[in-house]
């Protein structure tokens, strides 16, 4: 009685720890993109070849390869967006807040912005406290697929 027991609590053992690495696996496969798309924005927001990324309780921090620019074209305009070889912020479903290593090419500047949110088939991008720029709007269709950093 005490051997079926015993192998009665490893079998039980066995499946829970199958059980837990499965969702393990699972939450580690997940793409940097597909966080994005998980919390209703578009993937390119990245750039294609972002080499890692971690996500913890919110704060979510991306390395590139480099230094990254790619370009939006919005009304006939091209506007320049560079990242920085490491960016991040706090992401929620449809926004980004506290956004570092992102800016954007007004003129002769690149001032950073630090807040992305979608509102419905618009992305806009806030200028924070700079004098630059407050809000600029993006149809979301300008971001669906990743850009290659030029």
């Amino acid at each position: 009685m005490a051997m079926q027991h015993l192998l009665f609590v490893l079998l039980i053992a066995s499946i829970l720890n199958a059980v837990s690495c499965d969702s393990t696996v699972d939450a580690t496969t997940a793409t940097a993109y597909d966080i994005l798309e998980q919390n209703n924005l578009p993937r390119g927001l990245l750039p294609l070849g972002v080499k890692s990324y971690v996500l913890h309780q919110g704060a979510m921090e991306v390395t590139l390869p480099g230094l990254c620019d790619f370009n939006v074209t919005l009304a006939g305009q091209q506007y320049m967006i560079r990242y920085d070889s490491t960016v991040g912020g706090v992401i929620r479903p449809g926004s980004l807040t506290q956004v570092y290593g992102a800016r954007i090419q007004l003129a002769f500047d690149f001032p950073a912005f630090d807040q992305v949110d979608r509102v419905g088939d618009q992305l806009k991008i806030h200028g924070g406290d700079n004098n630059f720029f407050k809000t600029m709007s993006f149809p979301v269709s300008n971001f669906a697929q990743s850009h290659k950093c030029n």
